[in-house]
C-alpha cells in the first residue's frame, strides 16, 4: 500500500515536472541563434539519452545481482531497465535524426557517437529478445545476466566517443559547456528531472510487474 502511494505521488510529480519542463522549453529558453527552434529538441534529446544510458547500467548491476544473488528481483530489475533503455536510446536516435537533418543536412551519418549508439540499440535489443526465449528459466537468467554484463562494454565507448575519435556530433560535457546559456541549462535541469522522474515510475511500476507475472507463472505452474 505504501508502494503504491509513493508511485502514485511519483507519478504525479513527473506528470507536473514535465508540464514544468516544457514551459521552460518554450518560454524561458532563449531561441539559439545558429540553429533557431530546431535546437529545442536538444532538450529532449540529451534526457532521453543520459537516462537511456542510466537504464543499461542498471542492467548490468542487475545482471551481477542475478549472478550473485540468484534472486528474481534482480532479474526483473535488469529486464525492466533493459526495456527502459531501449526504449529511451531508441527515442534518442530518432529525436537525433530529427535535429541532424536541418542542421548537418542528412538524417543519419556514421560518425562514431552515432555508431556506437546504433550498436547499443541492437545489443540491447538482443538482450530483449534473449529474456523471450524459449529456454529453462534458470539458465535463461544465467545468459541473460552474462549478456546484460559482456554488452555494458559498449556504454562508456558511446559516453566517451566524442571524445575518443574524430566526430561532428556536440559534446554537452566540455569545459565551454557547449555554449549554452544559463537560461539553457536551467531548461535543461528541469528535463532531465521530469524525464528522470517518469524514468523511475516507469521502472518501478515493470519490476513490480514483471515480480507479478513471475509469481503467476510458479502459480499455474504448480497446478499443472
Amino acid at each position: 500500500m505504501k508502494n503504491s502511494v509513493l508511485l502514485s505521488t511519483l507519478a504525479v510529480a513527473a506528470a507536473l515536472t514535465l508540464v514544468a519542463a516544457h514551459l521552460a522549453i518554450w518560454l524561458h529558453a532563449p531561441v539559439e541563434a545558429t540553429m533557431g527552434l530546431v535546437q529545442k529538441i536538444f532538450y529532449l534529446h540529451l534526457p532521453l539519452a543520459w537516462w537511456a544510458l542510466l537504464s543499461f547500467f542498471l542492467v548490468f548491476v542487475g545482471s551481477v545481482g542475478v549472478l550473485v544473488r540468484k534472486t528474481p528481483v534482480w532479474d526483473a530489475l535488469a529486464g525492466a531497465a533493459a526495456e527502459l533503455g531501449v526504449l529511451f536510446s531508441g527515442l534518442a536516435l530518432i529525436t537525433g535524426s530529427l535535429w541532424a537533418r536541418p542542421i548537418w543536412n542528412v538524417w543519419w551519418t556514421w560518425d562514431p557517437r552515432l555508431t556506437t549508439a546504433l550498436i547499443m540499440w541492437f545489443v540491447y535489443m538482443g538482450y530483449l529478445v534473449l529474456r523471450t526465449s524459449p529456454i529453462p528459466e534458470v539458465k535463461r537468467r544465467t545468459l541473460c545476466a552474462v549478456l546484460g554484463i559482456v554488452a555494458f562494454v559498449d556504454i562508456p565507448l558511446v559516453f566517451f566517443s566524442t571524445r575518443l575519435w574524430r566526430s561532428i556530433h556536440p559534446s554537452v560535457m566540455s569545459s565551454s559547456g557547449g555554449g549554452m546559456e544559463p537560461e539553457m541549462w536551467q531548461a535543461m535541469g528541469g528535463s532531465l528531472a521530469a524525464v528522470g522522474l517518469l524514468w523511475i515510475v516507469l521502472v518501478a511500476l515493470r519490476v513490480r510487474q514483471i515480480l507479478s507475472q513471475d509469481r503467476l507463472d510458479g502459480l499455474w505452474a504448480a497446478r499443472l
